[in-house]
């Protein structure tokens, strides 16, 4: 008896945890904007903001000539596409409700599910935004041609991914020192602007500039992206394994210190602020 009903606790468990997930991912969704419409308008015109300025930066500097052989705005989609759902599963992550947070005194609430929202919450508006865009495009200006979409997407997913798992690191140190996490997190961020290689094709640059980017998980993920939208493009000096492997030891260190400091989390942190 007690081993057929154990099953059925374990999935109605699991059922009601995602159920939990689910329901606090629409909360952190509604939480910045009560219209769900305005939030996504307002992360897509950030996108086609960051989209139009590279494409004058390029046109203006004259840099045009050393993208990948293909669509131009798609090259430049593809970095910045990538370095938004980064920046914003990083951002999002370090900005959940902690151990000290008043969701927390709710029974069913808890860290874990308070940063699963938040990261799952950034990735729904990122692949709203980012399908939306390129609709628009396709539609509008140019038809869009993607080599390999499924791999392009799993690059989608890996820069979230490794978005998630950086953020869990500073997350874990955050109660400790809020201030140096804030201005990490801004640090990290905007260097990412140019440390992610956007801007650049890694097969072009020469290799001592490779060693300023190849630390990064997101110059990775972006250079093997672009392997997969552009049939003609191979990437010589990036891989999916790095990255992968980097983000999943940074998210059991991340947890690791996430679950250490909620145990000893207190009210009185809070206090003098």
């Amino acid at each position: 008896m007690f081993q057929a009903t154990e099953p059925r606790s374990q999935t109605a468990s699991a059922l009601r945890l995602a159920g939990l997930i689910y329901h606090a991912t629409v909360r952190h969704l509604r939480k910045d904007h009560g219209n769900a419409l305005i939030g996504l308008i307002m992360n897509m015109m950030q996108t086609v903001i960051f989209v139009l300025a590279f494409y004058l930066m390029f046109t203006l500097l004259g840099w045009r000539g050393a993208s990948i052989r293909g669509d131009f705005m798609l090259y430049i989609m593809s970095g910045v596409f990538l370095f938004m759902t980064h920046t914003k599963a990083l951002s999002a992550v370090v900005m959940s409700e902690g151990p000290a947070s008043a969701m927390m005194k709710h029974a069913p609430m808890n860290t874990i599910v308070a940063i699963s929202a938040a990261a799952l919450g950034s990735l729904y508006i990122q692949i709203l935004s980012m399908l939306v865009v390129l609709t628009v495009y396709h539609v509008g200006f140019n038809p869009v041609h993607i080599h390999q979409p499924a791999g392009a997407m799993g690059m989608v997913l890996l820069s979230w991914f490794s978005g998630v798992s950086i953020g869990m690191i500073f997350l874990s140190i955050k109660p400790w020192f809020p201030g140096f996490v804030s201005v990490i997190t801004n640090v990290y961020s905007r260097a990412n602007m140019i440390a992610s290689g956007k801007m650049f094709v890694a097969n072009q640059l020469p290799s001592y500039m490779l060693a300023f980017f190849t630390w990064n998980p997101l110059f990775h993920t972006i250079d093997q992206c672009r392997g997969f939208v552009f049939i003609n493009y191979n990437p010589h000096y990036s891989n999916i394994a790095y990255p992968f492997w980097l983000s999943v030891g940074l998210l059991f260190l991340g947890l690791m210190g996430e679950s250490y400091t909620r145990k000893n989390a207190s009210l009185s942190w809070h206090a003098k602020r």
